[in-house]
């Protein structure tokens, strides 16, 4: 059973930064890839960005590319979200997710485990 806890979230104002971290607990977190998503209300889930198990392969969705950057520390179990340039359009519900396979994969659906979430708000 893999366990994932969502943290660092908050207020912050337009074009400040917020690193959001994800602990993980459970033997998938190990040689897997992991990714995160977010959703605002009213609006479905949406992919922003994934890592596979070494660090080496990333993907973002465009809208965050150059703002927003993942990375893990494998030694701590932790997965990492540093967000720069907050817009009001990133305020969202953020989840990490981790998969079950060491495939890097944008789809809700390809994740088998999730963390509750963290209220990211970006406010003009």
């Amino acid at each position: 059973q893999v366990q994932l806890v969502e943290t660092g979230g908050g207020l912050v104002q337009t074009g400040g930064s917020l690193r959001l971290s994800c602990a993980a607990s459970g033997p998938a977190f190990s040689g897997n890839a992991m990714a995160w998503f977010r959703q605002a209300p009213g609006k479905e889930r949406e992919f922003v960005a994934a890592i596979d198990w070494s660090g080496v392969s990333t993907y973002y969705t465009n809208s965050v590319k150059g703002r927003f950057t993942i990375n893990r520390d494998n030694a701590k179990n932790t997965l990492y979200l540093q967000m720069n340039s907050l817009k009001p359009e990133d305020t969202a519900v953020y989840y990490c997710a981790a998969r079950s396979t060491d495939l890097i994969d944008a789809r809700p659906s390809a994740y088998a485990y999730w963390g509750q979430g963290t209220q990211v708000i970006a406010s003009s």
